[in-house]
């Protein structure tokens, strides 16, 4: 296929220490950036604090960088559709509400459950956020960040307006730890539009490739969290992006396609 292109024009990001777009540009920029407070967790100031207190990790992760690709772009998020992706979804609750239902199932949470959902964090999102634009929730393995990258910009073409993708996964627990390649939550969020704007920082021409090529390697010195997480997977994207490089990235979209990224100014 020809292929189409969207407009980047806001970034969130999220992993543990580095909070937000701005550190994580100095980081895979090679710059030094202050000491990470690893023990810090996700702001997503979008949720209400009664909301915020009792949401899971995943839904935190998801509002924070959602909620930062929207700051960047300048846009209302409540006129944003969204997509929202995660390979795994919250493997914690699942974990949890498995183990509840095993040994003593009368004693099951509603709240667990529904926080279970693979759709929740984009279920709290929209709520907090005011939005009745569409949403959707995607998972499609090794290749979800991809998946819904594509699908953002499907959308933004079809429907001729802005597109909040986000994407997550949080690290794996319990028994799914054994078949869940996620060590460690990672999140990142981009703004995607069909046509440039005020605010637009690179442009993406994005086509799938069906030839069996290998996927682009992250940066030496963040392969230890390439390794930790599918999202991550798209950090090639992310260091391209903050070096403002003109290249092309292939990220794996399926067993045998790539989705390749042609990264322009």
């Amino acid at each position: 296929m020809e292929g189409l292109i969207a407009y980047i024009d806001g970034i969130g990001w999220w992993s543990p220490g580095v909070p937000d777009w701005t550190q994580a540009a100095y980081l895979l920029r090679g710059e030094e950036i202050a000491a990470p407070d690893a023990s810090a967790k996700p702001a997503a100031n979008v949720l209400p604090a009664t909301e915020r207190r009792r949401a899971p990790e995943s839904v935190r992760l998801a509002c924070e960088v959602a909620e930062q690709a929207c700051a960047m772009g300048a846009r209302d998020p409540s006129a944003l559709p969204c997509v929202f992706a995660s390979a795994h979804g919250d493997c914690a609750t699942t974990d949890a509400l498995c183990a509840t239902l095993a040994a003593a199932p009368l004693e099951t949470s509603p709240t667990r459950f529904h926080n279970s959902v693979h759709n929740a964090p984009a279920g709290y999102w929209t709520i907090a956020a005011q939005c009745r634009a569409p949403s959707g929730a995607i998972a499609a393995g090794a290749g979800t960040f991809a998946a819904g990258l594509f699908e953002a910009a499907v959308e933004a073409h079809a429907d001729a307006t802005p597109v909040l993708f986000a994407a997550y996964d949080v690290a794996a627990a319990g028994a799914l730890t054994d078949v869940v390649g996620s060590r460690a939550p990672f999140a990142a969020a981009l703004l995607v539009s069909a046509s440039r704007g005020p605010h637009t920082c690179a442009s993406l021409h994005l086509r799938h490739e069906s030839e069996a090529t290998a996927p682009t390697a992250a940066p030496t010195r963040l392969a230890a969290l390439a390794a930790t997480n599918l999202i991550a997977a798209a950090l090639p994207l992310f260091a391209a992006l903050a070096n403002g490089e003109e290249t092309t990235i292939r990220l794996r979209n399926g067993a045998q396609t790539m989705l390749a990224i042609e990264v322009r100014s």
